[in-house]
């Protein structure tokens, strides 16, 4: 005999719950609906069906009819906005996945998040990055780097730009953006690339 759940449990049943939470809730911006997840996420809209009406009865996200549209929201009353948001953007978001696409790519010294991302990410105030900026330190292989960056773009759902600099060019500091890169917050890759 199966047991009563309680509408919370949902979270994290299946990847693919995960997944949909990660999209609505990491990127609060996209008007999602069930079919562009589904295109999103590359799963069947019925799949998805009986995962997104458990996120619903479990009043993580909200449905807004719009014409003929369903749009599915984070609900931001909800009392786990802040906690859930911190871990599916530790377990989905942008951190995880360049470290994850990058990760394989022979001669990589040293792998950066610069710019305004890392930026928002330590505190600073801003206007909400629309890109993500990525410093590749060592002799790598321009096509593989370049390929990475658009797995990772598609991932998270933002273009990430990639730039290559030479480990003598890094340790030098001779050029304007390598001085910029040095004196602003960044997320250091490295050692997660490493491990």
């Amino acid at each position: 005999m199966r047991s009563a759940v309680a509408p919370i449990v949902p979270i994290f049943r299946s990847k693919t719950q995960a997944e949909v939470l990660a999209a609505i809730y990491l990127r609060p911006q996209h008007h999602w609906t069930l079919a562009s997840l589904a295109r999103d996420l590359h799963v069947a809209p019925s799949t998805l069906h009986s995962e997104v009406h458990r996120l619903i009865e479990a009043q993580l996200i909200t449905v807004t009819e719009v014409g003929r549209s369903r749009i599915l929201r984070v609900n931001p009353d909800h009392p786990l906005v802040q906690p859930m948001t911190e871990i599916l953007g530790y377990v989905y978001g942008p951190r995880a996945v360049i470290s994850e696409e990058f990760a394989g790519i022979p001669g990589t010294d040293r792998l950066l998040i610069f710019g305004s991302w890392a930026a928002r990410h330590a505190g600073k105030a801003g206007l909400v990055p629309h890109d993500i900026d990525i410093l590749v330190v060592g002799d790598v292989d321009r096509t593989a780097v370049y390929a990475a960056a658009d797995r990772a773009q598609e991932r998270i759902g933002m273009p990430v730009n990639p730039v290559l600099v030479s480990a003598r060019r890094w340790d030098a500091s001779a050029d304007a953006l390598i001085r910029q890169i040095k004196s602003a917050p960044v997320v250091d890759l490295s050692d997660d690339i490493h491990t």
